[in-house]
């Protein structure tokens, strides 16, 4: 009787491995060639909410990314790939959170202080380190 539970626990650990490679290859192929990717980490759905909306600059914010030489390329980067510093946001603010994102871009690190509201993202500041 044990040695039967162990051996169908044995199948069952066996396709169940099978079926999460299966489904990890078919899901990471869909999600390439679609241009959609799955987003569960706190970093990475504020991100993706901050960029799905129209992108907004203050004047100070404008004048550093002319200083600083970054495009709309360099931005957009930052903000895929940067990474959210919550300890450094205020997130409880009303009707607009303040979020800080750290990021790399060309070997150099910047910061950038972005307002997300409900209709709109504004970056305020942009700093490099």
């Amino acid at each position: 009787m044990n040695m039967d539970f162990i051996k169908r626990l044995g199948f069952f650990l066996v396709g169940l491995s099978i079926g999460i490679v299966f489904l990890t290859f078919f899901l990471k192929k869909k999600s390439q060639e679609t241009g959609v990717y799955f987003c569960y980490l706190p970093d990475c759905r504020t991100l993706k909410d901050i960029r799905s909306k129209s992108m907004y600059y203050s004047d100070e914010a404008t004048q550093k990314l002319k200083e600083f030489e970054l495009d709309s390329i360099g931005v957009t980067y930052i903000l895929t790939e940067g990474d959210v510093d919550f300890s450094k946001s205020d997130t409880k603010s009303v009707p607009c959170k303040t979020y800080i994102v750290e990021s790399e871009y060309k070997e150099q690190d910047y910061i950038f202080t972005v307002r997300n509201c409900r209709e709109k993202a504004s970056i305020e500041k942009v700093e490099r380190q």
